[in-house]
């Protein structure tokens, strides 16, 4: 099968930091689904593992943790799926990824694509849509229907995660939503996707807050730079408000910082319940089936902004030096092999 793929940790604009490989199909386990991949998206933790991960054995890396494709063949004990289904899913980080033709993942993360998206569109929004309904209703414990009054502030709401973060969070409680983005065509992105208001991250957060009527926010959903921002986010917090984050941040957080207004600090990783095989590990495929559901009702959109073809190591590359650029909205989304 045709894959890309590593075999040295490399700057992406090194030759070989991705190359076009041929290699063999794999063999489903018991529980996995053979996908015969269509479209994938790419994301911040693909330049991540790139960078970070060397591969074992002399055995390629093959990264992508966002497909849509047709299953091809069906583990032992797979349950509610059939060769042939149209399928969407984030997959594992320990696993081989979605830069291959044929790829295994767990038919309890997996669920049927929206069926009013076509592949590119709908691979957008796998990995985004985990992480932005964990973050929001696992992590922050925001009730659906819930948050009357309260606000959330979204600090990064035009990146992949933050984009879906928005729409779910307008379309499935009543919590006025603030996005930050510091470029006038991501504020305008971030709007689009439902955004009460939306503030600059580059200037002093808490003028802008409060000059917005908004004196205090309840959920932070910090998405990236958190360290950056970390003394603006608790100073715009309300007493007993709660803060996640997805990133990594390059300096250590005052976590100290957090005890005089009670607050609470939240981290989320949608890998967790693959990596270690959670008692509710199958819920992940629950959501992506009621995100879809939402998706054909017209409740959520796509965040795709930009589409390569085909799925190869020249195009991977410039995805990659995208996102590395920091300057993306939305996702970023590869079609066909």
């Amino acid at each position: 099968m045709k894959a890309v793929g590593y075999l040295q940790s490399l700057p992406i604009d090194h030759p070989q930091a991705l190359m076009d490989l041929e290699l063999p199909a794999p063999e489903p386990g018991p529980r996995d689904l053979r996908v015969r991949v269509q479209a994938v998206s790419v994301n911040p933790v693909d330049t991540k593992v790139r960078r970070s991960r060397a591969p074992q054995d002399g055995k390629p890396e093959v990264l992508g943790w966002d497909a849509v494709g047709t299953v091809d063949a069906l583990g032992s004990a797979v349950q509610g799926f059939a060769v042939g289904d149209r399928v969407w899913y984030a997959g594992a980080i320990n696993r081989p990824g979605s830069n291959a033709e044929f790829q295994l993942v767990d038919h309890r993360i997996s669920a049927r694509a929206p069926q009013s998206l076509p592949d590119a569109e709908a691979a957008a929004l796998p990995l985004t849509a985990i992480t932005a309904w964990e973050l929001l209703f696992d992590r922050l414990g925001v009730p659906e229907g819930g948050g009357a009054g309260q606000s959330l502030l979204v600090v990064g709401a035009a990146g992949g995660v933050g984009s879906i973060l928005v729409q779910l969070a307008r379309q499935l409680t009543q919590l006025r939503v603030i996005g930050t983005a510091s470029r006038p065509e991501t504020q305008a992105w971030a709007k689009e996707m439902g955004a009460h208001l939306v503030v600059d991250h580059a200037q002093p957060l808490r003028p802008q807050l409060v000059a917005a009527g908004v004196a205090e926010v309840a959920f932070t959903a910090s998405l990236t730079n958190t360290d950056q921002h970390w003394a603006a986010l608790v100073e715009a917090a309300a007493p007993q408000g709660r803060i996640a984050l997805i990133d990594d941040p390059e300096q250590p957080l005052d976590v100290m910082a957090l005890k005089r207004k009670s607050l609470s600090l939240h981290w989320e990783l949608m890998f967790t319940r693959s990596l270690f095989g959670t008692a509710d590990m199958a819920e992940q495929g629950r959501l992506l089936a009621r995100v879809a559901a939402l998706v054909d009702e017209g409740h959520l959109r796509t965040t795709v902004s930009e589409q390569m073809s085909p799925i190869n190591a020249a195009n991977l590359k410039r995805a990659h030096a995208l996102i590395e650029s920091g300057r993306m909205r939305g996702k970023l989304v590869l079609n066909g092999f």
